[in-house]
């Protein structure tokens, strides 16, 4: 039952404590280009994330399960990944590893999407064995496994001790027979967090940085004694996805999770390199406040932003807004020169001569 009313709390303070201001994404913004050559009906929204191919590079990110009302959630979010074609990931499922009373609220996601793509979820204190379980649960076709050490610090009832979580992590990909997909979950990643989670063999990782739903203010709102000077801790996704981009790592594809708000956004996240978006918090409150002929039109508009701004900037398909040049300016580009990175060369990937 605790477990269960945590889980409904995360939801609820997720939901109040969203902010509507801006975020590091409008840091960024694109060189126009007057003669893109293209042709806004022969864009396409297909993008490789091996060994997947999706759709859509929106993906529905893990959000919740583990108790009875988030079950309505997850057929919900399921329906809209389906209907348009999302891939989508479940919340944590330690839950109903520990209380089978509860593996309803994640199954849903499989009986009401039997052929999409669909990913498992476990945190990284997780052994081979319940990974395993995990995917079997609602069988998956892959397995997030997600890192919040901020978030279970200031957790009351959260976990202290953190050792072997790149050992597991490494044991759990072995064993587990589908891909997995290592992700933050909003306090994003270092270059060297970054290189010892592809160190391990992984080739999907979700830097899910700072600037959507903020685990340190929704923990912050249950505990006793809240500390809130964590509160804008870590990387943003933009930063993030810069320090991944300096690592320069062969065969390992980026998924940008944190402040999507809309297409552009999506797009921006795509040039700096991410093969897919994840979006959690916007599709939460649409879910929770909305119908669900709303919801789908949501996905519908995140669609058409983005394929205006490919079109606008010569991009057929989402890989090509890679080549695009980008100005980052603010705190993402002071933050970014701190750390050895170079806006300026974002700025000029368009002076190779024509």
């Amino acid at each position: 039952m605790e477990r269960a009313k945590r889980k409904m709390e995360h939801i609820e303070y997720a939901l109040a404590t969203a902010d509507a201001k801006g975020n590091a994404w409008d840091d960024l913004s694109f060189v126009p280009n007057s003669l893109p050559n293209i042709s806004y009906g022969n864009t396409k929204l297909e993008t490789d994330l091996p060994p997947f191919r999706l759709s859509s590079p929106f993906l529905i990110n893990a959000m919740t399960g583990g108790a009875a009302a988030a079950t309505e959630i997850n057929r919900l979010l399921a329906i809209v990944a389906r209907e348009k074609g999302l891939a989508m990931a479940v919340g944590s499922q330690m839950a109903a590893l520990r209380d089978p009373a509860v593996v309803e609220s994640y199954a849903v996601v499989r009986r009401e999407n039997p052929d999409g793509i669909v990913f498992a979820n476990l945190g990284a204190e997780a052994t081979v064995e319940q990974a395993q379980r995990a995917v079997e649960m609602i069988r998956a076709d892959g397995l997030q496994i997600h890192l919040n050490v901020m978030q279970e610090l200031l957790m009351p009832e959260g976990d202290r001790d953190f050792t072997g979580y790149l050992e597991r992590i490494r044991a759990i990909r072995e064993a587990v027979g589908v891909p997995v997909i290592v992700k933050e979950v909003g306090f994003g990643m270092s270059r060297r967090s970054i290189e010892q989670v592809a160190s391990a063999g992984v080739s999907i990782i979700d830097v899910g940085g700072r600037g959507g739903t903020n685990f340190a203010k929704v923990e912050n709102q249950r505990h006793p004694a809240p500390l809130p000077m964590f509160e804008s801790w870590g990387l943003s996704t933009p930063e993030s996805l810069l320090e991944a981009d300096a690592c320069r790592l062969d065969g390992v594809r980026l998924i940008a999770t944190g402040g999507i708000r809309h297409g552009l956004d999506a797009a921006k996240a795509l040039a700096l390199g991410a093969s897919a978006v994840g979006v959690a918090g916007a599709l939460l409150r649409l879910v929770t406040h909305e119908t669900l002929e709303a919801c789908l039109a949501a996905v519908d508009a995140w669609h058409h932003q983005l394929r205006v701004a490919m079109t606008a900037l010569g991009a057929a398909e989402p890989a090509d807004l890679r080549r695009i040049p980008v100005l980052i300016t603010g705190m993402t580009a002071e933050r970014a020169r701190l750390r050895g990175r170079e806006p300026e060369r974002y700025a000029r990937r368009d002076e190779e001569p024509l």
